[in-house]
């Protein structure tokens, strides 16, 4: 049954972790520049959720990549479809299968910690969309709020929900308390360096210490002090590889994600062995 658990957890995550492509192709934009509507090709996003979800390649371009057709971008220049598209911007297709396994190995750990208490539905049903902040982060330093509100609030929700039924085995209010205190945290250091710390980071924050919080206290502080020190590991390699100063600014979002799955996994294991 164990195993059973991991292996469907995974299988969520590789199946969850497909759609991640298309939405963080459409996100990784500047703050000034709306959301891409259209795929490097130049065709519009069209399926279910307004295009949102989908592989990353649009339908047409997969048709045309399947057929071994050439792709038509907008100017009427035909292109190989079987290499990426570029459009105006650059741009290039995603890739799907690191986002995938990614996320696919993400839930596989989680049900690994966690077992099959309730928590587990909520953990595997954010674990997609921490991946998919984490490449949008990662390609253009931005947490969009779109993403960031939505999570704190439906981790709050989840994790409500969760602590109703049997064999939980956190705290909501301890969840909630959670939440205040790491984006409170993050918060102070935003206003000490807002160069240094992005007010996306802050709102991450809510969402991950309200995740860290249902563990209690010292689940809390390790998660979020392991985020700081993935971060600080990373920032000190680039410096001494010299690809970065002291005064770059790095996406801490991935490093703040990273270091709550490893609380969370903390926090699972020691609530199995209670």
């Amino acid at each position: 049954m164990y195993v059973t658990l991991i292996a469907a957890a995974a299988l969520w995550g590789a199946l969850t972790g497909l759609l991640v492509p298309r939405a963080a192709y459409r996100l990784a934009v500047e703050p000034e520049e709306g959301w891409r509507a259209a795929c490097p090709a130049g065709h519009p996003f069209t399926g279910p959720a307004r295009g949102w979800l989908g592989t990353a390649r649009c339908a047409r371009c997969a048709a045309a990549v399947g057929a071994a057709a050439p792709v038509r971008t907008p100017d009427g220049a035909a292109e190989d479809a079987g290499a990426p598209d570029l459009p105006s911007d650059g741009a290039p297709y995603p890739r799907a299968v690191v986002p995938a396994v990614l996320t696919a190995l993400a839930c596989a750990l989680l049900a690994a910690g966690t077992g099959g208490r309730p928590e587990l539905g909520v953990w595997l049903l954010l674990a997609p969309f921490g991946v998919l902040l984490a490449v949008v982060d990662l390609r253009v330093h931005r947490l969009p709020d779109v993403l960031t509100l939505p999570l704190a609030a439906a981790a709050a929700l989840l994790l409500g929900l969760a602590a109703l039924l049997p064999g939980d085995g956190g705290s909501w209010p301890g969840a909630l308390l959670g939440g205040a205190a790491l984006g409170g945290g993050y918060f102070v250091l935003f206003l000490i360096n807002p160069n240094g710390m992005g007010f996306g980071d802050v709102k991450l924050a809510v969402a991950l210490g309200t995740a860290l919080g249902w563990y209690g206290w010292p689940v809390f502080f390790a998660g979020a002090f392991a985020g700081f020190l993935l971060g600080a590991v990373y920032g000190a390699g680039l410096v001494i590889l010299r690809r970065a100063g002291r005064r770059t600014a790095i996406p801490f979002g991935p490093f703040m994600i990273t270091g709550t799955l490893a609380g969370l996994l903390l926090g699972g294991l020691a609530a199995s062995a209670a």
